[in-house]
C-alpha cells in the first residue's frame, strides 16, 4: 500500500496507460479521479476499481481548456481534501511529415499534450503549494522527444516541451516540496499502435534489447515508483522506460 492515503489524478486515465496506472494505483491504497472526455469508459474503469474494493471517481475533463481543468482540481480537492499526486498522462497523435502536416494537427497536438500538461499542472501546484507535505507532479514524455521520430513533429515538439517544462517545474516547485518527473515511454502496446503495420512493430521489437513492445503496466510501475516514498530525493528527472530501443 505504497499510496495509501493519497489522492492522485490521472488525466487520459480512460484507456491504455492511464487507465492500467489509475487500476495500479487504486491496488496500492490510493483515492484515484480518473479524468478523461470518454465518460463511458471512465466509468467503467472507476467501477472496476471500485468493485475490486478501490477507491475511485471520474471527473469529465478537456485538459485544454482551463475551466475544466480548474473545475476538476476544485472537485477532487473538494471530495478527498487534498490533492498529493497528479499524473499528466492525457496526450493525442496526430502523425504526418512535415510538408504535409496541416495547421490543425499541429495544433491539435500542441494543446493537448502540451497546454494540457501546462494547465493541469499549474492548477495541481497551485494546492500542493499549501499543503504539508506538498505532492508530487508526473508528465508524460516520450523517448521521441529526446531522439526525433519521423513524422511526428508536433508530437515530439510537445514531449519536448514537456521535458523543459518538468525541469523547470521542479526548480520553482522543490521548495515547496513538490517533486516534478518525467517518464519518457518507448513502444507501448496501447490502443495508439493499432494502426501500425506489423511488420514495423516486428522491426522496433528486432532493435529493442529486451525482444518486446511495452505493456501499459511498465509504465504505471514507473509512475507508482516515482509517485511513492521510495523516490523522495528524486525531482527534474526524465526516466526513460523503452525496454533499451534507443539505445
Amino acid at each position: 500500500m505504497r499510496l495509501k492515503n493519497k489522492t492522485a489524478i490521472i488525466t487520459g486515465g480512460a484507456n491504455g496507460i492511464g487507465r492500467v496506472t489509475a487500476m495500479t494505483f487504486a491496488r496500492e491504497g490510493a483515492s484515484v479521479v480518473v479524468a478523461d472526455i470518454n465518460e463511458n469508459a471512465g466509468t467503467n474503469v472507476v467501477a472496476e476499481i471500485t468493485a475490486n474494493g478501490g477507491v475511485a471517481s471520474f471527473i469529465s475533463a478537456n485538459v485544454t481548456q482551463p475551466e475544466e481543468v480548474q473545475h476538476l482540481v476544485d472537485l477532487t480537492v473538494q471530495k478527498y481534501h487534498r490533492l498529493d499526486i497528479l499524473i499528466n498522462n492525457a496526450g493525442i497523435l496526430a502523425d504526418a511529415q512535415l510538408v504535409k502536416m496541416s495547421v490543425e494537427q499541429w495544433q491539435r497536438v500542441i494543446d493537448v499534450n502540451l497546454r494540457g500538461v501546462f494547465l493541469c499542472g499549474q492548477a495541481a501546484a497551485r494546492v500542493m503549494e499549501t499543503q504539508t507535505p506538498g505532492g508530487v507532479i508526473l508528465n508524460a514524455a516520450s523517448v521521441v522527444a529526446l531522439y526525433g521520430n519521423f513524422g511526428q513533429s508536433n508530437y515530439v515538439a510537445a514531449k519536448a516541451g514537456v521535458i523543459g517544462m518538468t525541469k523547470t517545474w521542479a526548480r520553482e516547485l522543490g521548495r515547496k516540496n513538490i517533486r516534478v518527473n518525467a517518464v519518457a515511454p518507448g513502444f507501448i502496446a496501447t490502443e495508439m499502435i493499432t494502426g501500425i503495420p506489423e511488420k514495423i512493430i516486428n522491426r522496433v521489437k528486432e532493435k529493442t534489447l529486451l525482444g518486446r513492445t511495452g505493456e501499459p503496466q511498465d509504465i504505471a510501475n514507473a509512475y507508482l515508483f516515482l509517485a511513492s516514498e521510495e523516490a523522495a530525493f528524486i525531482t527534474g528527472v526524465v526516466l526513460s522506460v523503452d525496454g533499451g530501443l534507443m539505445l
